[in-house]
């Protein structure tokens, strides 16, 4: 019987991560209007009562992976050594992590950010998913720094700096002002916010 179960769950999250692995591909190659429960469940070979079941927006669809892919991110961070100063770790670990939590290629970036500037269901989806994942990190950050979850405010503040981070730093390259790159414009906001936000002092990423 548990191995049943455990074959059930394995397939119901095969199943999820494909329907917004879709939705996804769908967004980055036809945009975001041609993101519906009919075409997702088409591309799957699903029914669009399959895809309802697992998923209450197209927004919700076109996120999950991603936020399941930011997992991976506080696993990192929880990885680094215990007696490594948080602002290191962050620094370490958000460089590679921005190209696996956002997206594979670049064009998959742009497009997350075209579509969040238009439409503010999905930048609002962001938020609420990305939420859960601030808990998370502030958690570990807390266990590394002994702090109080319930009753200290510094790992919930740093927590917040990842997802902060990665969309300032995905919305100003899909500007295109800068010929950085992605990873270096995360290693130059982590030592901007490090250092205390040094307006008119820090150097422009070029």
């Amino acid at each position: 019987m548990t191995s049943d179960v455990g074959l059930r769950e394995r397939k119901k999250r095969a199943t999820r991560t494909a329907l917004s692995r879709a939705a996804w591909s769908l967004m980055v190659e036809r945009g975001i209007d041609a993101v519906t429960a009919e075409s997702v469940a088409a591309t799957v070979d699903v029914s669009p009562r399959t895809f309802r079941n697992y998923f209450s927006s197209r927004e919700e669809a076109i996120l999950d992976a991603m936020v399941q892919r930011a997992g991976a991110l506080v696993e990192a961070l929880r990885a680094r050594p215990a007696d490594e100063p948080v602002w290191d770790s962050l620094a370490h670990v958000l460089p590679d992590a921005i190209m696996n939590v956002l997206g594979e290629r670049e064009a998959d970036v742009a497009a997350l950010v075209r579509a969040s500037a238009d439409r503010p269901a999905l930048l609002a989806q962001q938020v609420t998913a990305f939420a859960r994942v601030e808990r998370r990190v502030a958690e570990v950050i807390a266990e590394r720094t002994g702090a109080d979850l319930d009753r200290d405010l510094a790992p919930h503040l740093l927590a917040a700096v990842p997802a902060a981070a990665l969309r300032a730093v995905a919305t100003m390259w899909a500007d295109g002002a800068t010929g950085a790159t992605l990873p270096d414009l995360v290693r130059a906001s982590i030592a901007q916010l490090r250092d205390g936000l040094p307006l008119g002092r820090a150097a422009p990423v070029t």
